[in-house]
């Protein structure tokens, strides 16, 4: 499917329905919620990606948290994940403030387009491969709409969606962090550990090894000469 804009596509996302599993459990998450959020309304839809529409960076995770995104309606908003990755854009220069709280909080990303493979909240943050395929087409339109320059892949679910959707043939390349791959098409992919809390409590993640890759996505990214 061929899509006009970018905003063609959060229209398609927002009523997608593809997969009984998914849909069942993001609604099941919205209506009967977590304690802490009893008094909030839930989202309980796909969550479309956001950011710059002429950015160079393409930040690229997994799928939306049952209690975060599925809460709030944007992508890493409202959950320990994303305090960790929007106070690394921050820092690095993407983001105007370093903390996201809800879709009206006021955060603008500058030169970043944040987005994800699967666009509702999975049990035990797990999609299966059909429901990954079932979303593949959103963020093949978001590769085709955004010019960015080089793409963060959060965690080898991430890492190995970009190279299927890249076309990379042959041998892939070993995801770690800081891992860096050149594309088929000369875009570069930058790997990092995913912002989870199984990774930053343990310290597997700190944030200056996240700013690290922010940093070098930042040179790379903001570099003019041609791809």
């Amino acid at each position: 499917m061929t899509y006009p804009d970018l905003d063609a596509v959060t229209a398609d996302v927002i009523d997608c329905r593809r997969c009984p599993r998914l849909v069942d459990w993001r609604e099941r998450v919205a209506r009967e919620k977590r304690a802490a959020y009893a008094d909030e309304p839930y989202w309980g839809r796909p969550v479309p990606a956001f950011g710059d529409v002429e950015a160079a960076v393409m930040v690229v995770g997994l799928a939306p948290a049952a209690h975060g995104a599925n809460r709030t309606g944007r992508m890493f908003t409202g959950d320990r994940s994303g305090d960790w990755l929007f106070g690394s854009l921050y820092r690095t220069g993407f983001a105007n403030q370093p903390t996201s709280t809800s879709r009206h909080d006021g955060l603008e990303l500058t030169d970043a387009w944040v987005t994800a493979p699967v666009r509702c909240a999975p049990p035990t943050n797990r999609p299966t491969t059909e429901e990954r395929d079932a979303c593949a087409r959103y963020l093949a339109a978001e590769f085709d709409l955004v010019p960015w320059r080089v793409a963060v892949a959060l965690g080898g679910f991430a890492w190995d969606a970009v190279l299927r959707h890249r076309g990379w043939d042959g041998r892939k390349p070993r995801f770690g962090h800081g891992a860096e791959a050149t594309l088929p098409d000369g875009r570069t992919l930058l790997g990092s550990y995913h912002v989870s809390q199984q990774n930053t409590f343990t310290g597997r993640l700190t944030e200056p090894m996240l700013d690290d890759v922010f940093l070098e996505a930042a040179r790379i990214g903001r570099d003019t000469g041609p791809i």
